[in-house]
């Protein structure tokens, strides 16, 4: 919403609806408690701290990050129990791996015997086991082995010393690729859940994490018996591309930039002060463009931020006539992760209409 407190802050401005991002944390939290499913979301979409207390206070059994810098930073902040989804490959992050698991129980993820070989080293150097996930690549394409490769895999890693495994890890990104076709994503997403069930049946080994990620998945790869714990993200805010896919609706969608007409120099376009620094560049599941223009009642306007310039941003279509200079209207970002990420703070508003202003942590 543009309430009258917001009208009289600087635009461009990153805005939440507390109310339903509180939603959307409440919901994900049943739905996976019904599954028996544990949850431990990946921060790195909100990156601020009261993100992750609510989170937390919804039932949540740690957090999933992306870097050393939101790893320390939950840290500071009591979160003890978390998931590095990412190799620690060179010395500084090695380094980090192993006092990272000083401080507490943070495990990373690996898929070689080159990224593996350096930590086992400095974990057995130091007197600490690094606990770690082994990442299956199960139809994204980036890091991970393929699925007939983990066994083997698993094998050569468990003879070094000064590592712990846990189990295994996916992140089931390319499910978005299905686009408007949510039955087939779901089936997809279900299939990814028997490949990882399938392997740790192959492993032979007992009580370790079948750890899956994605929030178009969340309907569907957590579902299938003997997964046990999923890594949704951008759930907590959800965004244009969610709504393309099927995760959510406008209503679910709780970040948006709040910009303001700045010229309307041309008939047929309106110039408005939120660029490429404000947006994700992300490009949307379908169409073009940096994101998608709301009207008044929430509802997606007939209008298209087509292209940008860093502190401006060009809109057209069939309702840019009736914007004016001034006139303060609010974007949906394609990628709320990636959006969150240029921004150091965002504003909340809350049930009654006042603003609050949380930090955004962690962000190189």
């Amino acid at each position: 919403m543009i309430n009258d407190a917001l009208r009289h802050r600087p635009t461009p401005a990153l805005v939440i609806d507390r109310a339903v991002m509180e939603r959307n944390v409440t919901e994900m939290a049943h739905r996976m408690e019904k599954l028996g499913v544990a949850l431990r979301p990946h921060w790195k979409t909100s990156k601020m701290v009261e993100a992750a207390h609510m989170q937390s206070r919804a039932g949540c059994v740690g957090f999933t990050c992306a870097t050393p810098d939101e790893v320390e930073c939950l840290l500071d902040h009591g979160y003890t129990d978390l998931t590095w989804a990412h190799q620690p490959v060179g010395p500084p992050k090695v380094a980090f791996a192993v006092d990272a698991n000083r401080r507490g129980r943070v495990r990373v993820a690996l898929d070689s015997l080159e990224a593996a070989g350096p930590l086992a080293n400095a974990g057995t150097e130091a007197g600490v086991a690094i606990p770690y996930l082994i990442e299956v690549d199960t139809g994204l394409g980036r890091a991970g082995v393929v699925p007939d490769q983990v066994v083997n895999l698993a094998g050569r890693l468990a003879r070094l010393d000064g590592l712990e495994f846990e189990g295994i890890i996916t992140h089931a990104g390319h499910l978005s690729s299905f686009g408007d076709d949510r039955s087939g994503l779901e089936a997809e997403g279900r299939a990814v859940g028997r490949t990882m069930v399938r392997i740790a049946r192959a492993l032979r080994r007992t009580g370790f994490l079948v750890s899956v990620g994605s929030t178009p998945g969340s309907t569907s790869t957590p579902t299938v018996s003997g997964v046990t714990e999923a890594r949704p993200g951008t759930y907590v805010f959800h965004d244009a591309n969610q709504v393309a896919v099927g995760s959510t609706d406008l209503s679910g969608c709780a970040l948006t930039v709040a910009s303001r007409v700045v010229s309307t120099p041309r008939p047929g376009e309106a110039i408005i002060d939120a660029g490429s620094k404000s947006m994700s560049s992300d490009s949307p599941t379908s169409g073009t463009g940096l994101g998608r223009v709301l009207a008044e009642d929430g509802a997606y306007a007939d209008i298209w931020f087509h292209r940008a310039n860093e502190e401006h941003g060009f809109l057209k279509g069939p309702a840019v006539a009736t914007l004016k200079v001034g006139d303060m209207v609010r974007i949906l970002p394609n990628h709320a992760c990636a959006t969150v990420n240029m921004w150091s703070r965002a504003l909340v508003i809350g049930d009654d209409g006042t603003l609050d202003e949380w930090k955004i942590r962690a962000r190189r």
